[in-house]
C-alpha cells in the first residue's frame, strides 16, 4: 500500500484551476458558506418564485434568510459590492472556486455537496468574444491537449443572454459549465452603472471536470474516502508520463 500522501483529486483540481486563471490575470475571492437570501438570490436577479428557492432544491436553514450557498455566485455579489465602495478603477476579473450545497437526488453525476468555480469580468466593452476566448484557453490549458466541447443557449436570471457548454464524455455529452453575460439588473444591484460597463461571467463544475481528467465513472466516490480510488488514479497517471 503507497503510504505516501496526496491531495485529493477535487484539491488538485482546484489548485489547476486557480493557477490557470491566476495566469491569465484572475484574482481568487472567498465568501461565506452560509448565506442569506439577498447575496444567494435576490441581488442575482433570480425572483421570488424561481424554482430554485423551492425547499426541495436548496437547504433552509432554521435562521430566517439563511441558507446553504447554492452557487458561488453569491462570492461574486460581494466582491462587486465592495469593489464599488473601494473606489477602485475597472476592469477586474476574479474567481470563486468553493463547495456549493443542492437537495440533488444523488446518482454517478449529481451529489447534494459539490464544488464550483465562478468566474467574473466586469469592464468597458466587455462581450461574448471575451468570454468565448478565456474558457477556450482555460479549458485548453486545463486538459493539456484541443477538447471537443459545444456552445449552446442556456437561460439562467443573472445572465442575459446566456449560455451552456458541454464537453464530449465518453460518446456521450456532459454540461459542465454555464455562462453569459452578466445581466443588468445584477449590475444595477451592485452600485454598477449597465449604460457603462458590461461583463461576463460563467459557473464550472469542478466535481465533473475531475471526473472527465481522471476517468472517474461516479461522483460519488470522491466523497467516499476511499483510498483505493487515488491510489488508482495517481498510478494510472504515473503510468501514462
Amino acid at each position: 500500500m503507497n503510504t505516501k500522501g496526496k491531495l485529493h483529486p477535487l484539491s488538485e483540481t482546484i489548485r489547476t484551476i486557480s493557477q490557470i486563471f491566476v495566469d491569465m490575470g484572475f484574482e481568487i475571492a472567498d465568501g461565506p458558506h452560509i448565506e442569506d437570501q439577498w447575496h444567494n438570490f435576490d441581488a442575482l436577479n433570480v425572483p421570488k418564485n424561481h424554482p430554485a428557492r423551492d425547499m426541495q432544491d436548496t437547504f433552509f436553514l432554521k435562521k430566517e434568510d439563511t441558507v446553504l450557498r447554492t452557487h458561488t455566485s453569491s462570492v461574486q455579489i460581494r466582491f462587486m459590492e465592495e469593489f464599488v465602495k473601494s473606489g477602485k478603477e475597472f476592469p477586474f476579473k476574479i474567481i470563486a472556486p468553493g463547495k456549493v450545497f443542492r437537495q440533488e437526488a444523488t446518482d454517478r453525476t449529481h451529489e447534494a455537496q459539490f464544488y464550483q468555480v465562478e468566474g467574473l469580468v466586469v469592464g468597458k466593452g466587455i462581450s461574448l468574444a471575451h468570454l468565448k476566448g478565456t474558457l477556450e484557453t482555460f479549458l485548453q490549458k486545463y486538459y493539456g491537449r484541443p477538447i471537443e466541447f459545444r456552445f449552446r443557449p442556456g437561460y439562467f436570471p443573472f445572465v442575459e443572454p446566456g449560455i451552456e457548454i458541454d464537453l464530449k464524455f465518453g460518446d456521450t455529452w456532459m454540461e459542465v459549465l454555464g455562462a453569459g453575460m452578466v445581466h443588468p439588473n445584477v449590475l444595477k444591484n451592485v452600485g454598477i452603472d449597465p449604460e457603462e460597463y458590461s461583463g461576463f461571467a460563467f459557473g464550472v463544475g469542478i466535481d465533473r471536470l475531475t471526473m472527465m481528467k481522471y476517468g472517474i465513472k461516479d461522483i460519488r466516490l470522491m466523497y467516499q474516502g476511499d483510498l483505493k480510488l487515488h491510489d488508482a488514479i495517481y498510478s494510472d497517471n504515473q503510468d501514462n508520463k
